[in-house]
């Protein structure tokens, strides 16, 4: 992948900050006309640096009273009962994100739920007897110091 150059940078960082600007307004933020800035999101879009553009959605709003973090380890490593479990956590609408991870537990799960009777519930039915699941350790978050943002962009 080629370094970016300033003008990517700032389009970048201009985009993770506002979507929904008009291509006129990107273009005078970063100092460039129209068509050119245009072409260098296309490019940037085309390249899989931009992979989309999403609406960031309130959970308080939407009812989402408990996030909670589930700390997963597997019975076994297999590449079978991995791709199952993947594909059985990734059709659960409660989580967030889900990442396989180095160190004591394999995976690390953040759901969330309207309560915490629900989160208990999506804890005992649904991720205890995902593919491969020996021991779930949970925490949940009393408070979110930073939402997961924009990413640094050259630097």
């Amino acid at each position: 992948m080629k370094p970016f150059d300033s003008i990517d940078q700032a389009i970048l960082l201009a985009l993770q900050r506002d979507a929904r600007q008009t291509m006129a307004e990107l273009a005078e933020q970063v100092s460039l006309s129209q068509s050119p800035c245009w072409r260098r999101v296309r490019q940037l879009e085309e390249s899989g640096v931009i992979q989309g553009y999403h609406a960031s959605l309130s959970r308080k709003h939407l009812g989402y009273g408990v996030t909670g973090f589930i700390h997963l380890q597997m019975q076994n490593h297999t590449p079978e009962v991995t791709a199952a479990f993947e594909r059985e956590v990734v059709a659960l609408p409660q989580v967030v994100s889900c990442h396989n991870l180095s160190g004591n537990y394999d995976f690390l799960i953040e759901a969330v739920e309207v309560d915490l009777e629900s989160f208990s519930a999506l804890v005992r039915n649904k991720i205890r007897s995902l593919p491969g699941v020996k021991e779930i350790a949970t925490s949940f978050s009393l408070k979110e110091v930073k939402a997961a943002g924009i990413l640094p962009v050259g630097g």
